[in-house]
């Protein structure tokens, strides 16, 4: 009986291992993505060029799809962080 709890000790641990390098992995890979969204939405023009037309309050095209991923990858890092930590 000892030995079927200890073996299952042990796939239990080896799991978590798993799934400790796992997160470790995506946290990196979200990071990365979140970092490269972020530093492509602080240009001052973003992708459409509007000249002196001053600010443009609405967001279109690859500028809204741009906001909605870094959004997204926000959301995730979060997610996983406090995954990583009930680990």
């Amino acid at each position: 009986m000892r030995t079927v709890q200890n073996s299952f000790a042990i796939e239990l641990a080896s799991h978590l291992l798993i799934m400790e390098k796992l997160l470790l992995i995506t946290q990196v890979i979200i990071s990365i993505l979140l970092s490269v969204a972020v530093l492509v939405q602080s240009k001052d023009e973003g992708f459409t060029a509007s000249g002196n037309q001053g600010f443009q309050a609405t967001r279109r095209g690859p500028e809204k799809i741009l906001f909605r991923a870094t959004v997204i990858l926000a959301a995730l890092f979060l997610i996983n962080a406090f995954s990583f930590v009930l680990i």
